[in-house]
């Protein structure tokens, strides 16, 4: 999997799991002005790798609902569902090389770990891995795949550490194996996990600048070590801003998000770019955008983030410390 490294690419890459809220439009706003303000391309990745979970039609309504904001991609949007031939050459690697592993552990097999090691799972977080199946099955069943989350292959009991720089973040480290352990990459039900496909599309799309969620940032260092294994380049990251809702939870449809009304868009934008510390009137939808591009330059690409940059303010809440999977936009 040879990938030459190229211009500025960006990408919004949004689960299919229902139309485009409030917090979906602050993500696709944030991915195509720093494309825009890079002078790059941006690109629309349909993430229904998690088909369970996929809502039929979603992915058009997102689609339209994107055209109608001004937010049009520079080429025609992929879908990872038509994708599945990376994601195994990808895993086939992995596993010649060692680094990947089946494993045969079911949730109450995890559960039952934690409990003897004293450990309680808090809401939103997953079990750490505790490396049960690193040395063989032990006449279970291969269920998934998973990444082994180490030094090196020489070094498996010497924890992995990454250190990463978020545009907006500063300065993060984490210790993916004490706080994640080896992730999965193929599902126990066939699905592929989020982490390789993301990393492998990414890699394939050349996308040199990734935008998203501060939600997100707790997968980055487990994404930069899939990255260094499969020999992709390493997209520089930002991170921006949540929308919460009432609950003071990530906004979503499970704690009252609702589909954004297309035929008000302006309104939409405005709403979006405050979030992003972008406060400016304008007539009409172009006429916004154009002034958001301005903005976006002077901040994020003409000079670095300081504390006088209203996007660069400390994070909306605490990131997660354990193996948080995302729900929707990454």
């Amino acid at each position: 999997m040879l990938v030459k490294r190229m211009a500025y690419v960006g990408r919004f890459a949004p689960s299919p799991t229902g139309p485009l809220h409030a917090g979906s439009l602050v993500a696709a706003l944030a991915s195509w002005l720093d494309a825009r303000a890079h002078g790059g391309r941006w690109l629309v990745r349909i993430e229904d790798v998690d088909r369970p979970r996929t809502l039929p039609g979603a992915d058009r309504t997102m689609l339209r609902q994107l055209e109608a904001f001004g937010l049009v991609p520079d080429e025609p949007p992929v879908w990872q569902s038509a994708r599945d031939a990376h994601y195994v050459e990808a895993l086939q690697r992995l596993n010649a090389s060692g680094w990947a592993y089946a494993c045969g552990c079911t949730r109450r097999d995890l559960e039952l770990a934690a409990a003897r090691r004293g450990i309680t799972p808090q809401r939103h977080e997953e079990l750490v891995y505790p490396g049960t199946c690193r040395r063989g099955l032990r006449g279970k069943p291969a269920r998934a795949a998973r990444l082994l989350t180490a030094a090196s292959l020489d070094r498996p009991e010497q924890p992995l550490v990454v250190d990463w720089n978020d545009r907006r973040l500063g300065a993060q480290r984490q210790d993916v194996s004490r706080s994640v352990g080896d992730f999965v990459l193929r599902r126990a039900d066939g699905w592929w996990a989020y982490q390789l496909a993301v990393v492998v599309d990414d890699g394939l799309q050349q996308v040199s600048h990734v935008v998203r969620g501060e939600d997100l940032a707790d997968n980055t260092a487990r994404q930069i070590h899939l990255q260094r294994l499969l020999g992709l380049p390493q997209p520089a990251y930002l991170h921006v801003p949540l929308v919460l809702g009432a609950d003071g939870e990530k906004l979503s449809k499970q704690n009252g998000a609702v589909a954004l009304d297309a035929d008000r868009p302006l309104e939409a934008l405005r709403a979006a770019g405050a979030r992003l510390g972008i406060h400016q009137e304008a007539q009409d939808v172009d006429a916004w955008l154009a002034g958001a591009i301005a903005f976006w330059r002077t901040r994020w690409v003409d000079r670095p983030p300081d504390a006088s940059n209203p996007v660069a303010a400390p994070v909306s809440r605490p990131l997660a410390s354990s193996g948080t999977t995302p729900a929707s936009t990454t």
